[in-house]
């Protein structure tokens, strides 16, 4: 059984929609949600699924091995960024070399870096004229949005498009094709 955390940073689709996925599989699960604010809806949506969340302050994650000693004890074996906004430090990066994956909002190489997340990107997109966008699904390393692509899925923008409209074509590529391509990743197939 390979055993996932998820970090995230605000409302917690994508975490819901993972967990959800794999529920029934006797191959992965869904171990921990790990969290960067206090009160974001993604702990009650944890609490609905069962699983256990853990909050950590910024000192935590970057000044001290309290998340990577939390994912030994564990036994975690991936993960998962499903909307989260740090950059992740170099001991987690370091024991989890290519065994933690992101997903963005657009095709990368374009549109990512600091500050790109969500609405930005979206707002950035139609703002550019672009024709289409998609999800990028990603390993994580040493700077944003930057590691080996795993997996791109795109979708055409209509002139008429808002950002709005591209954020709900964006999550219906996310609900469609993350939770599969993490089973590959975390499966190797």
């Amino acid at each position: 059984m390979k055993k996932l955390a998820l970090f995230a940073s605000g409302n917690g689709t994508n975490v819901q929609q993972i967990s959800e996925y794999f529920a029934q599989s006797d191959e992965v699960n869904v171990d921990c949600v790990i969290v960067n604010k206090k009160n974001i809806y993604v702990i009650e949506r944890a609490r609905n699924l069962g699983i256990d969340c853990f909050y950590f302050s910024r000192d935590d994650f970057y000044n001290s091995d309290k998340v990577l000693d939390l994912m030994k004890e564990r036994n975690i074996d991936y993960i998962i960024l499903a909307g989260f906004l740090w950059l992740v430090p170099t001991n987690l990066l370091q024991a989890y070399d290519h065994r933690i994956v992101n997903i963005h909002p657009a095709l990368l190489p374009d549109y990512g870096g600091k500050g790109m997340y969500g609405h930005h990107v979206h707002e950035a997109v139609i703002k550019a004229k672009e024709q289409r966008s998609g999800i990028t699904i990603h390993y994580v390393n040493e700077k944003y949005d930057s590691g080996d692509i795993i997996f791109q899925a795109e979708c055409n923008i209509e002139p008429a498009d808002t950002p709005e409209d591209l954020a709900a074509k964006i999550h219906m590529l996310e609900k469609t094709y993350f939770p599969e391509v993490i089973e590959r990743v975390v499966l190797g197939k």
